[in-house]
């Protein structure tokens, strides 16, 4: 049996927004900018409180080579720069721009200078663009291979199978020239002699337009997969598309693939084009406490309190905002939470669909094991993290999972077991840590 396979589950798709247009969002009030949006070391501001901007200035650099710029989403005043606590609990600075309400775009914004690899990795770098459909990987790191003739493919993730998404599929059927045009850029810079683009057979029109594509350039194959959740998890989507699996510690690279976002690709064609960074999203605003669900282009860093606002406010009283899908979204504290590189989605839903089911014990029925798509064994984690043993939740290779949610999802029990996971990989890390002190005092003799 293979590492992978298709496993996986079905989940209600509530694809509610899938064949609306997204509406643009510009009348913004004051756009919260942390500078951690992204994987890797913060941004530095390179403003102050009282400068002006415009659409496009950059208002904080990279802070290393994993790292991302930001910039103005939109014309106004610093109004200040602070800490600011994110959903995660923990606080970064964050830039905070009074909007004018005019929208002027930067007299610097021109397209940058590409001729070859060098200036291609360095012109998606300074682009802003971390990846959209994700953790927010810095795009210019996952591009930057040291021998691009080692790529075998490119795989363009367009499977969006967590339920009530649609920002990419919106990209597959309204932007299918700037994928092409993507697509152009890889094949011209880095070599790319194949490319797949993989979406859920759930998503027709996205397909068709997919193929159309595929049928005009002879290096494009379009995957229709299964619609079975988590079928767009990196490691799963490189399964079911190459056959590849990626070992324990390594990077699809080490396989000879890059998997992208298809919206990611989308934008690194028009920042080509046009010289405009990465300053909107296209966000889909959804979820049982929303009374008019819509796709909405937002300006980076707009409140999600008024987003909501743009989409009718709540048909009733929201006891739960996530940012991204039910299955692996995260919880925010409030509604000022802004927008951020990698939103895809803001979901706020009642009472009914907030609260968790009340928590039993383990019945050791094994459905959590079996749908798992990383082969995992969740009550042996749990049980490991109950007794803080670093060594066996090693071995049982919690770092693996991907935090899906397909296992809670399944469990008769309705037992915690993604947070379970992530707290089982704090013991672990501290483990190593401990470990990795001792051998370097006896090593010190």
């Amino acid at each position: 049996m293979s590492l992978f396979g298709i496993r996986g589950i079905h989940v209600p798709h509530r694809k509610n927004t899938a064949g609306m247009s997204p509406i643009r969002f510009c009348d913004v009030k004051e756009v919260i900018l942390p500078t951690v949006q992204h994987i890797g070391a913060p941004a530095k501001p390179v403003v102050k409180v009282g400068d002006v901007v415009a659409v496009g200035d950059l208002v904080a650099e990279a802070g290393g080579f994993v790292s991302s710029p930001i910039y103005a989403p939109v014309s106004g005043t610093v109004k200040k720069i602070e800490d600011f606590l994110l959903s995660n609990g923990s606080y970064a600075p964050a830039i905070v721009i009074e909007s004018d309400r005019e929208m002027r775009v930067s007299d610097r914004i021109t397209p940058p200078d590409v001729h070859d690899f060098d200036s291609f990795i360095t012109a998606v770098g300074k682009s802003g663009l971390v990846g959209l459909g994700g953790a927010g990987f810095p795009t210019h790191v996952k591009l930057a291979v040291k021998d691009p003739s080692k790529i075998d493919a490119v795989i363009l993730n367009g499977a969006e199978c967590e339920p009530y998404i649609t920002s990419d599929t919106v990209t597959m059927t309204e932007h299918a020239a700037d994928i092409a045009e993507g697509i152009t850029l890889l094949r011209r810079y880095l070599g790319v002699k194949k490319v797949i683009v993989a979406i859920e057979k759930n998503k027709p029109a996205a397909i068709r337009k997919m193929q159309e594509l595929a049928a005009s350039n002879p290096i494009v194959n379009v995957k229709i997969l299964p619609s079975v959740y988590p079928q767009g998890g990196e490691k799963v989507l490189i399964y079911n598309t190459v056959g590849r699996i990626v070992p324990e510690g390594k990077l699809p690279l080490d396989v000879g693939v890059i998997v992208l976002n298809v919206t990611s690709l989308a934008f690194i064609a028009r920042y080509i084009k046009t010289g405009m960074p990465l300053v909107e999203k296209c966000v889909t605003v959804d979820g049982s406490a929303v009374a008019a669900p819509k796709n909405v282009i937002v300006p980076i860093g707009t409140p999600m309190k008024d987003v909501f606002a743009f989409c009718g406010g709540f048909c009733a009283a929201p006891k739960k905002i996530l940012y991204g899908g039910p299955m692996m979204g995260i919880a925010v504290p409030n509604a000022e939470q802004p927008i951020l590189k990698n939103t895809n989605a803001i979901l706020a839903f009642d009472e009914k669909d907030a609260v968790l089911p009340r928590e039993t014990n383990c019945l050791h029925c094994g459905k959590c094991q079996s749908t798992c798509p990383l082969r995992l064994n969740p009550p042996a984690i749990a049980d490991a993290l109950a007794r803080g043993d670093g060594k066996l939740l090693y071995d049982l290779r919690v770092n693996l999972c991907m935090e899906c949610g397909a296992c809670a999802f399944v469990c008769p029990a309705r037992r915690q077991l993604v947070q379970r996971h992530k707290l089982a990989k704090g013991v672990l890390k501290k483990y190593q840590t401990e470990l990795a002190q001792k051998k370097e005092e006896q090593s010190r003799g």
